[in-house]
């Protein structure tokens, strides 16, 4: 079966027309490098005051299969793991930030990090292979910040 990669800017994370989303940008830090700063609300929580783990899930997911768009090489994620080492607070300031290992004909392969704002504190991190795909659309050029751009 054919992918059938279409972006209507509904994408739970980075769509700008989601109104239940994110509408997260991302920044990139430089080539290999992808970065977004996120402000979890009580909206995304599990337990009181603490943020859902697998929405932090989610958003690692997210930047890491966005470097592979944004880098020149569109893949989707095929499998990830995912380390959730600390608690991430309701409030917080927190950085994902991804960064590309190694590419092969049919893979890339990222790992990511969400560090708390304030002190870089690693709360938790990810790896991910990211099959390539072809003939892949553009990606949607208002969710990308380059290192020049201020937020």
């Amino acid at each position: 079966m054919k992918l059938d990669l279409q972006d209507d800017k509904h994408c739970f994370v980075c769509g700008p027309l989601n109104s239940s989303g994110f509408k997260l940008r991302f920044r990139r830090v430089e080539p290999g490098r992808l970065s977004a700063r996120v402000r979890f609300d009580k909206r995304h929580q599990g337990f009181k005051n603490i943020v859902h783990g697998g929405l932090i899930g989610t958003i690692l997911d997210e930047v890491m299969v966005n470097l592979t768009w944004v880098d020149g090489t569109p893949a989707v994620t095929g499998t990830y793991t995912i380390r959730l080492s600390h608690p991430v607070a309701v409030g917080e300031e927190v950085v994902f930030e991804a960064r590309s290992i190694r590419t092969t004909p049919r893979a890339v392969y990222v790992e990511a990090a969400v560090t708390r704002g304030a002190d870089g504190l690693i709360l938790a991190s990810a790896e991910a292979l990211c099959v390539r795909i072809k003939d892949a659309p553009p990606l949607s050029p208002e969710i990308i910040e380059e290192p020049d751009q201020k937020s």
